[in-house]
């Protein structure tokens, strides 16, 4: 089957050993995790965890990448949709908030049949890159009630200095939109858990203050400040293989997340999170053991 699923438009024929394109990844998702998971942000872990299946492979595979285990597409388990929709009844019934799908862009027609098997009854966030096709994502529409897409770059030139995507800001842009089109505002229960809607995420990149104000800028201008979510994330970890790219050998400062935070504030985005420095830690990175596969 040739894909062109998402916005890089490779081509590719993916079948069971497809290793090309850039998602290196076969036509049958492959998994690499699928178990309670408690690093998210508050309104998604809560107190029971959120159901979350990391998938193998990734259309973007940005160089500073924390999950470059996984978003190269050598680890995992290829499974069939039926197993998909079976590993997200399982995850349901451990009592988990939400079934969270990390990185499953590649994937959109198999994760949309496994949700129509499933029925689920609790909420499905649908976690991203932001580098996402509009017509790929109306397939989901009705399926996933959250949408939680990064926003990580307002500027050409870093996106393609850093995820060979040029591109990167038009496509966020309308994805997001089309996100926000499908669920409305953002819904909370009693237990300020999320229901439904949009929760964009940005990481701070160290040297690159502009294009973090830029990205709140995009926020703040295209939606009403009580409409979506909005997490500023100082987690960056330099991380092994960016030697060529020193601008991002250090940590993200106080003095830089203080004054984007302080942005944020300025902008009249009241709705959302923001880290400290010092989260981050390795101690982030889950074990892609196959859990749950």
């Amino acid at each position: 089957m040739i894909c062109n699923d998402c916005p890089r438009h490779c081509g590719l024929e993916r079948d069971e050993n497809a290793t090309g394109g850039v998602c290196s990844s076969p036509r049958l998702p492959r998994i690499a995790r699928a178990a309670p998971h408690f690093g998210e942000e508050p309104c998604i872990s809560g107190a029971r965890g959120s159901g979350t299946v990391f998938f193998s492979g990734c259309n973007l595979r940005c160089v500073f990448c924390q999950n470059r285990e996984i978003s190269r597409g050598k680890v995992g388990k290829t499974v069939s949709v039926e197993r998909l929709a079976d590993i997200f009844l399982e995850l349901r019934d451990t009592g988990v908030h939400n079934i969270n799908l990390v990185t499953g862009s590649h994937y959109i027609p198999e994760i949309a049949d496994a949700l129509e098997i499933a029925k689920l009854d609790i909420p499905v966030a649908f976690n991203t890159s932001g580098y996402d096709s509009v017509s790929m994502l109306k397939r989901l529409e009705g399926l996933v009630q959250i949408y939680m897409p990064d926003m990580k770059y307002m500027s050409s030139e870093a996106a393609r200095r850093y995820s060979a995507a040029g591109d990167y800001p038009e496509i966020a842009q309308a994805a997001i939109k089309e996100m926000y089109r499908q669920t409305g505002p953002f819904v909370l229960d009693e237990d300020d858990m999320l229901r439904s809607g949009v929760l964009i995420r940005h990481l701070i990149l160290p040297e690159n203050e502009q294009n973090s104000r830029e990205v709140i800028d995009f926020v703040a201008d295209n939606f009403p400040s009580d409409a979506v979510l909005f997490s500023l994330m100082s987690q960056f970890t330099p991380m092994p293989h960016t030697e060529r790219y020193p601008e991002l050998q250090g940590r993200v400062s106080v003095e830089l997340n203080d004054r984007l935070c302080e942005y944020m504030a300025y902008k009249g985005i009241e709705y959302g999170f923001w880290q400290e420095p010092d989260s981050a830690t390795d101690e982030m990175i889950p074990d892609f053991d196959l859990s749950g596969v």
